[in-house]
């Protein structure tokens, strides 16, 4: 949990840091990171960011787009770290029951 009392004000509208110094977007527990992994999974302008994620207001969005932009090689050094890591959870992950019975069925690969 996020101690509201802890967290750092920027200079961007809407952007906090915590104690961590992970920028988030203020009053939420949204990070910035994640907003922008989004935006990039799925290709999304920051309308249909909002349009997902009603809860923010396009304001959040666009200070949280601009945070980036002005940080992104931290924040994307940050992505590749998380990228890294979830490759190599994959890597260890055993093959699930129901992906076996794919294969079984020639179904999968």
């Amino acid at each position: 949990m996020i101690d509201a009392q802890s967290l750092i004000p920027t200079e961007y509208p809407h952007i906090v840091l915590s104690q961590d110094n992970i920028p988030l977007i203020a009053g939420t527990t949204m990070k910035v990171v994640e907003l922008v992994m989004a935006q990039r999974a799925y290709g999304w302008t920051p309308e249909e960011i909002h349009i997902n994620h009603r809860y923010l207001s396009m304001g959040q969005i666009y200070a949280a787009l601009a945070y980036y932009w002005d940080h992104h090689k931290a924040l994307d050094a940050d992505i590749q770290r998380r990228e890294t890591y979830v490759a190599e959870l994959e890597q260890q992950a055993e093959e699930s029951p129901f992906v076996a019975r794919l294969k079984a069925q020639g179904l999968l690969p």
